[in-house]
């Protein structure tokens, strides 16, 4: 496999900590068979994904171990450096891991979750965005109570530039009758202070939701270290 290292074959090969080797009522698979995936905690579920634990480590004090590092939330949401990082994941191991949460995150696409007050929301939800090399700009469909319907990647520009069009951020927004949106996207320079064209930008993007009735609620500047919000400023 590609992207398996030494520590992940190793552990296969061994079965150093590995569910198998676990005693069987203890078995987080058994247990899922017999009582269903609700059942378990989380880092049982975990524990399944992972399949076998690392450096004599039991996989389910891995499992914990990894979940105490990251948080029970916020795991779903690491981007690969992240996880590649924590001791026990190798490359293969990551993978899977995002794998998993992506997939539940597509098989619940039409399910509305989260609602966004604050722009430490935006900063906190966009955490994959932070390293990335090129300009994301995203667009959070929000309905009556600021709860998210859906959300896009409408752009991928350059280094520091990124062209979007108002069409692209309202089109989907009618479609999917956002009562309001929130847009976003990443200086991966880390400079928080918003270019001409980010300001040209969000007075078009202004002009074009009054029309429509559907309200620019905030434009925010995402970077590793912290966030810029248009509304906060007032620039929106």
């Amino acid at each position: 496999m590609l992207f398996e290292t030494l520590e992940d074959k190793g552990g296969l090969m061994k079965g150093a900590g590995a569910i198998q080797d676990m005693p069987r009522v203890e078995r987080p698979r058994e247990k899922m068979m017999r009582y269903g995936p609700e059942k378990l905690a989380d880092e049982e579920l975990l524990a399944i994904i992972l399949r076998t634990g690392a450096r004599g480590r039991n996989v389910l004090d891995l499992a914990a171990d990894i979940l105490k590092r990251f948080g029970h939330g916020d795991i779903a949401k690491a981007g690969f450096a992240e996880l590649r990082a924590a001791p026990g994941l190798g490359p293969a191991r990551s993978c899977e891991i995002m794998a998993a949460f992506e997939l539940g995150r597509r098989f619940l696409n039409g399910k509305k979750a989260g609602i966004y007050l604050k722009p430490r929301d935006i900063w906190e939800e966009l955490r994959d965005l932070r390293d990335q090399k090129k300009e994301h700009f995203i667009v959070f469909y929000l309905d009556t109570r600021n709860q998210e319907i859906k959300r896009d990647i409408v752009s991928i520009g350059t280094l520091n530039y990124n062209l979007v069009h108002p069409r692209e951020v309202f089109e989907p927004a009618v479609k999917n009758l956002a009562a309001s949106v929130i847009v976003a996207h990443n200086h991966p320079s880390g400079c928080l202070e918003p270019s001409d064209e980010d300001l040209s930008l969000t007075k078009r993007l202004a002009q074009a939701g009054k029309l429509l009735g559907i309200e620019v609620l905030d434009h925010v500047i995402v970077t590793r270290e912290g966030f810029m919000s248009f509304k906060q400023k007032g620039l929106i």
